[in-house]
């Protein structure tokens, strides 16, 4: 048992962390591919435990009640899938109203608790790159790189709007722009594992960069430290 956390710690973790809409999570799905690590989006599982919320009618504030239903369901991540208690929800699950639900029930600390496994669960060899909130301050504290993503609030509802747009979903900038804000003061000041970048993190400000200059700014610093960092296990 003692062999195998061992093992587990030495695969080398990529933490980017971040606001909504800052690119963290194209970014660290880039990374990934690039350097042939796994890749977890953490923001996913809330947003999957939020829609499970709303489907099975658990009110957002009955933490007893949200933590049971964590436990319970089952959750499948596939390439183009990503099935909910057998169901594909890839498209329901990314709606602005789940999005909001998940920053919603992500300020109880039982329920962060309760998807730690999960996310702990996606470190394997050679690697992982994990996105999120909290991944370098609170679930991967050991990260040999860790990375706070972000951008101006104009830049990042701008993004927002057109994924949406993209997508086919209706959208209103200015409606973004204001749930951004409420967004941003709602996870900075939550008392679990607020948003704010890990002592030892590096920043990032992507206002001005396209997505291939933040993808390059990361690998380049992860070869960087890579001598120095823990063993990779092919």
């Amino acid at each position: 048992m003692e062999f195998n956390h061992l093992f587990h710690r030495c695969v080398p973790v990529i933490t980017i962390d971040g606001p909504t809409a800052s690119g963290k999570g194209t970014v660290a799905q880039l990374v990934a591919a690039h350097l042939g690590f796994h890749f977890l989006d953490s923001g996913a599982l809330y947003r999957l435990a939020g829609l499970a919320a709303q489907r099975y009618h658990v009110d957002k504030d009955d933490v007893t009640a949200l933590v049971w239903l964590i436990d319970s369901i089952h959750i499948s991540f596939r390439k183009s899938c990503v099935q909910l208690d057998g169901v594909d929800v890839s498209t329901e699950m990314r709606h602005e109203a789940i999005s909001k639900l998940a920053s919603s029930i992500a300020v109880h600390a039982p329920v962060r608790v309760a998807l730690l496994a999960r996310q702990h669960a996606f470190r394997k060899p050679p690697g992982l790159v994990a996105d999120g909130r909290d991944m370098g301050t609170v679930i991967f504290t050991d990260a040999v790189l860790k990375v706070f993503l972000t951008a101006s609030v104009q830049n990042r509802a701008q993004r927002r709007y057109k994924q949406l747009i993209h997508k086919g979903f209706p959208a209103k900038i200015e409606k973004i722009l204001y749930d951004l804000l409420e967004r941003d003061v709602r996870d900075a000041n939550r008392a679990s594992a607020p948003l704010k970048p890990a002592l030892d993190a590096r920043l990032l400000d992507t206002s001005t960069m396209s997505i291939s200059e933040a993808v390059n700014h990361v690998v380049v610093w992860y070869q960087q430290i890579k001598p120095y960092a823990s063993i990779e296990k092919k």
